[in-house]
């Protein structure tokens, strides 16, 4: 399994990609998922160019509300066009996490809110060095 992470130049990201990386690695070792054979790859340009690079056949997106539906749906209509051979499967988030966005959780963290519900121990310790 491959878990691609996307450079984005439109989004304000507060970690830089490396960090990224390590933050996924770390949470997905310390899960009870049991996933052994995976790597976290950050990758530019392209999903459906980065997914045959990769030989994939399969890209699992998450979906938290309608809002992302209507953009992953049309997203996926336009990477079909562009090669029909890898399916793209949704997966929904859980009821608790479906409100959840990164833009959130940094607004409230950097007005004095507390996150330590949204958001993993080790993100949490990694704002911390942010804000000092």
């Amino acid at each position: 399994m491959v878990i691609g992470v996307a450079t984005n130049q439109k989004k304000n990201h507060l970690f830089s990609m490396s960090k990224r990386k390590e933050l996924i690695l770390h949470e997905i070792k310390k899960s009870n998922f049991n996933i052994k054979n995976f790597k976290v790859v950050v990758f530019d340009g392209l999903l459906m160019n980065f997914a045959k690079s990769i030989k994939a056949n399969i890209i699992i997106r998450g979906l938290r509300a309608v809002s992302d539906f209507d953009y992953e749906f049309q997203m996926t209509g336009m990477n079909a066009r562009l090669d029909s051979n890898i399916e793209t499967v949704f997966l929904m988030a859980s009821e608790k996490h479906q409100f959840i966005s990164s833009r959130f959780v940094k607004e409230i963290y950097f007005l004095n809110g507390e996150v330590k519900s949204f958001i993993p121990k080790s993100v949490l310790v990694e704002l911390k060095k942010i804000k000092k």
